[in-house]
C-alpha cells in the first residue's frame, strides 16, 4: 500500500478546460504547473489527471493513439515529466488515467490487426472469424479492412476492444485469458505502466477496470488478471497507487487496487445523495441516507477486508456538475461530507468554487450529455475568466455566461465563500488522523427519510463525531451516548448540545473531538 494515501485529497483535473497557457483556446501541461501553487494551497495533495495521450480525441482522450506520447496539444513527453517533477517538488503526487480496455481505431496496434496476414497484432484484439458474425455481448465494426471478421468495440465506434480473453470461450475466435495473444496484451499495458513509472508518474487511475476478460459475470479472471498486473506493480513500484473505476470494492479490492470509486452507475447508493430525483444532499429534504449507508456498509467493509480504501468523488468528467440544482448553502454541506469520510475524497476541478453545469451545449469530443461539465476553469475577472488568451471562439468549449458566475478570484476575496469552507474543511482533515483515509468509521444516526447524518471516526488516540444537517430546517436527535466534547468544526451556526441530546441548524454541519 503506497504510504502517501493515507493522508492524500486528489484534485481531478481534466487538462483541455483547466488552464491555458500559449492562448490556442485548449489547457495544456504548463498551464496545469502554473496553478499547482493555487491547487496545494486548497489542501489538494494529489492529482488525477485525465487522459493525456496521443489520441484523434473522438472521446475526449479515451480513445488513445499511442500509450507513450502525451498528446501534442498538451505539450511533449518532456513537459508531461516536468509537470511530475513539479509536483513532487510541493510534496504532491500524480497519477495518469490508463485506459487498457480499448484503444483508437488508430493505434498501430489495431492498424496491425486489420490486415489479412497473420502478424503479432492480429489477436491483439477480439476479431470474430467472419464478417458477418457478430462478437457475442458487444458492439462492433466491419467492412474495415481486408481481413475477413468483424471486431468487437468497447464503447464507441472508434473503440475496438483489448484482447484479453473470455472467462469461459465458447466460439473458436474467443480465447481464454492464460493463451498467448491475451498474455501478450496483459504484458503490453505492464511496460506502458512501466515507462511512465519510471518518468515519475505515482500511479493510475484504470478506466473501466472490470471490462477487460470478457463473460466473467462473477469477475473470477478479471481478479486473477489484476491480480497478476498489480502484483507486478508493487513488486517494482510500492509506492505507486492503483484507483480502479470499478464501483464494486468486494472485486476490484481483491483483485489489488489501492482504491475504488462508489460511482454514478450500478447500485442506487451514491445517486441517492447528490444525483437522484430526490437527492439526500438537498434543503427540501425529501432523501433518505439509507439507500447510501446499506451500499456504504458493504463496500466499506470489503475494503477493510483488502486494506483498501472506497473513495467518494464530488464528481467528475462523466457526471452532472454537483452544483447543478444546488446552491452554496447546500453545496457547503455536501463538502462538510465529502471531506470527513473514509477513503481519498477526489474533488473535481472547478467543484470547489461551485461551477455551473453549462446547459444545452453540442457535444465535443464523446461528450453528449456530459459536455456541460467540461467547461473551462474560472479563474478570475480576465479574458475568458482567465483560462485563456486566446479568441472566446477558440476555446475549447464555450464558458458559461451567467452574470454572477463564480470564479476562484471572487471566490478568495470572499471569507464565507465555497472556496474557503473547502480549504477550511481540507486543513481540518489534515491536522486530524481520525478523518483521513484509513481512520475508522459508523454510522451513529442514519435512519430512513430522516435527517441529519452522524457518524463517527477514530484511529488510535482520537475519536470524532461528524454531524450534517443538509435540510433547510433544524433537526434535533437523541443519541445513545452523552456527547461530551470539544466543536473542532461548525459550519453555520454551532450545534446546541444537551446530554445525549443534538440540535442542529439547517445546511449546518460540525465535527465534535470526544
Amino acid at each position: 500500500m503506497a504510504e502517501w494515501l493515507k493522508n492524500a485529497i486528489f484534485y481531478e483535473i481534466y487538462p483541455q478546460s483547466f488552464n491555458d497557457s500559449n492562448g490556442d483556446g485548449i489547457g495544456d501541461f504548463e498551464g496545469i504547473i502554473q496553478k499547482l501553487d493555487y491547487i496545494k494551497d486548497m489542501g489538494f495533495n494529489a492529482l488525477w489527471l485525465n487522459p493525456c495521450f496521443d489520441s484523434p480525441f473522438g472521446d475526449a482522450g479515451y480513445d488513445v493513439r499511442d500509450y507513450l506520447k502525451t498528446a501534442p496539444r498538451y505539450g511533449t513527453n518532456d513537459d508531461l515529466k516536468k509537470l511530475f517533477d513539479e509536483c513532487h517538488s510541493r510534496n504532491m503526487h500524480i497519477i495518469l488515467d490508463l485506459v487498457p480496455g480499448h484503444t483508437s481505431v488508430e493505434h498501430e496496434w489495431f492498424k496491425g490487426s486489420m490486415k489479412p496476414e497473420k502478424n503479432e497484432y492480429s489477436d491483439r484484439y477480439i476479431w470474430t472469424d467472419s464478417v458477418w458474425e457478430e462478437p457475442e455481448g458487444l458492439g462492433c465494426i466491419r467492412g474495415i479492412s481486408d481481413r475477413d471478421g468483424s471486431a468487437a468495440v468497447n464503447f464507441f465506434s472508434m473503440q475496438p476492444a483489448l484482447n484479453y480473453g473470455y472467462a469461459n470461450p465458447t466460439k473458436p475466435y474467443q480465447h481464454k485469458p492464460t493463451d498467448p495473444a491475451p498474455m501478450a496484451t496483459r504484458q503490453a499495458v505492464k511496460d506502458i505502466m512501466k515507462f511512465w513509472l519510471d518518468m515519475g508518474c505515482d500511479g493510475f487511475r484504470v478506466d473501466m477496470a472490470g471490462s477487460l476478460v470478457k463473460c466473467d459475470p462473477e469477475y473470477k479472471e478479471t481478479i486473477k488478471l489484476w491480480r497478476d498486473i498489480t502484483g507486478y506493480l508493487k513488486s517494482f513500484y510500492p509506492q505507486a497507487a492503483m484507483v480502479s473505476e470499478w464501483g464494486e470494492p468486494q472485486y476490484s479490492l481483491a483483485g489489488g487496487f489501492d482504491m475504488d470509486f462508489l460511482l454514478h452507475f450500478g447500485p442506487e447508493g451514491y445517486t441517492s445523495l447528490f444525483r437522484s430525483e430526490k437527492p439526500f444532499f438537498s434543503k427540501k429534504a425529501q432523501g433518505t441516507p439509507t439507500k447510501f449507508s446499506e451500499l456504504y456498509d458493504i463496500s466499506y467493509t470489503s475494503a477493510k477486508k483488502y486494506g483498501g480504501l472506497v473513495c467518494i468523488p464530488s464528481g467528475n468528467h462523466d457526471m452532472d456538475r454537483l452544483a447543478r440544482f444546488r446552491d452554496e448553502e447546500e453545496l457547503k454541506c455536501c463538502f462538510a461530507f465529502l471531506l470527513t469520510m473514509p477513503g481519498a475524497p477526489f474533488i473535481y476541478y472547478g467543484d470547489e468554487i461551485g461551477m455551473e453545469y453549462v446547459e444545452n451545449l453540442v457535444s465535443k469530443e464523446g461528450g453528449y450529455g456530459r459536455t456541460g461539465s467540461r467547461t473551462p476553469m474560472q479563474w478570475d475577472s480576465g479574458k475568458n475568466d482567465g483560462f485563456s488568451a486566446a479568441d472566446s471562439k477558440n476555446l475549447y468549449l464555450p464558458q458559461s455566461s451567467s452574470p454572477d458566475r463564480p470564479t476562484v478570484e471572487k471566490q478568495q476575496a470572499d471569507p464565507d465563500s465555497l472556496l474557503n469552507e473547502v480549504k477550511k474543511l481540507t486543513a481540518l482533515r489534515h491536522a486530524n488522523p481520525a478523518l483521513q483515509s484509513y481512520s475508522d468509521f459508523e454510522f451513529v444516526y442514519c435512519r430512513d427519510n430522516c435527517y441529519p447524518l452522524i457518524y463517527r471516526r477514530w484511529c488510535e488516540g482520537q475519536n470524532i463525531l461528524v454531524c450534517v444537517n443538509p435540510a433547510g430546517e433544524e433537526r434535533t436527535v437523541t443519541l445513545s451516548f452523552d456527547i461530551n466534547g470539544k466543536i473542532i468544526y461548525h459550519l453555520k451556526k454551532e450545534p446546541v448540545i444537551n446530554g445525549k441530546t443534538l440540535t442542529l441548524a439547517p445546511l449546518s454541519a460540525c465535527c465534535i473531538e470526544l
